[in-house]
């Protein structure tokens, strides 16, 4: 049997984790996340490539963003990699990718651990010098009083053309000898969130 002092004790400790969690600024756990995407080359041909260096952060007011450093670029061929970066990325340029948002973290603090929640949310995307709004598929979970996890429904369809990568896509193509790199592109992620 706990004592009554005990029991006391674990009650104020529990409540003031969620009311810590509830004020914390939230951490993108850059190890455990992931945002892949899916390029299509010669009709055909799609291969899953992914970013490995990613930062994040969600205020108490729930201003999110996702941080994806592009020299981080990883297909698993290191001249592709690397023509990408020069070509496509243009790194020197533009070194990042931002990915921002607004949520609502009071149903999310409210969540039991291993809850769910569905959300329809607006993402900006800020690539290459342009940005575009898109409405994104979410689902959260809460993995303890700590960590919650985003993950995306339904990819995000991005056009290469809405962010001038057009350009050093048609290059990439010659460079490769493909007969067509597609210009739609599949975006998926997995994002873990710690309070701090």
């Amino acid at each position: 049997m706990f004592k009554r002092s005990t029991l006391q004790t674990l009650a104020f400790l529990l409540l003031t984790g969620a009311a810590l969690s509830a004020r914390a600024d939230w951490y993108l756990d850059g190890e455990s996340s992931r945002l892949s995407f899916v390029s299509t080359k010669n009709a055909n041909v799609s291969e899953v490539q992914r970013f490995l260096v990613l930062h994040g952060k969600v205020d108490p007011q729930g201003l999110a963003q996702v941080e994806v450093e592009l020299e981080s670029i990883n297909s698993g061929i290191p001249l592709r990699d690397e023509r990408m970066r020069k070509e496509l990325f243009q790194v020197d340029r533009f070194p990042d990718a931002l990915i921002t948002t607004k949520i609502d973290l009071r149903p999310i603090n409210d969540l039991a651990p291993g809850a769910q929640l569905e959300l329809r949310l607006p993402l900006m995307v800020d690539l290459h010098g342009k940005q575009h709004e898109y409405q994104a598929e979410l689902l959260a979970t809460r993995l303890d009083d700590r960590r919650f996890q985003v993950v995306t429904l339904e990819p995000l369809v991005i056009n290469a053309e809405d962010f001038d990568l057009a350009p050093g896509l048609e290059t990439l193509r010659k460079m490769a000898g493909l007969s067509a790199i597609s210009l739609s592109v599949p975006v998926g992620a997995v994002l873990i969130f710690t309070a701090r």
